[in-house]
């Protein structure tokens, strides 16, 4: 099977554009860092929380994005920041499941965001 000229383009696009995903923490208008120092852990409140990223036609779309902000809205107002900030995305059996049933025309992603919320 060959592939025609014009399609080597679009097929190149493709393989390099799917579900992408940046995580910007300027956006939060509080000090946050990934790790505190060594034998000092972060003072406050922990926080866990998941929320799902939608991309659709095999990645090539984005639906929904997640949003630290938003999640953590009241716990970061009066000048509060975070620390220790860990971000894990990863596919439940759920979100693979979707995929398959839609044949990659929506693709759901779990994304995790932990931290402390420090005063």
């Amino acid at each position: 099977m060959t592939v025609p000229r014009a399609a080597i383009p679009l097929l190149l696009v493709l393989s390099l554009a799917a579900c992408a995903q940046t995580f910007d923490a300027s956006t939060l208008g509080v000090p946050a860092t990934l790790a505190t120092a060594a034998g000092q852990p972060a003072a406050g409140d922990r926080f866990r929380v998941s929320s799902k990223a939608v991309f659709a036609l095999w990645g090539i779309a984005r639906f929904r994005q997640p949003s630290l902000r938003k999640a953590l809205a009241a716990q970061l107002g009066g000048g509060n920041g975070i620390a220790d900030v860990r971000i894990r995305v990863r596919s439940r059996w759920t979100d693979v499941l979707i995929t398959a049933l839609t044949a990659g025309l929506i693709v759901p992603r779990t994304v995790t965001f932990e931290g402390v919320v420090t005063k």
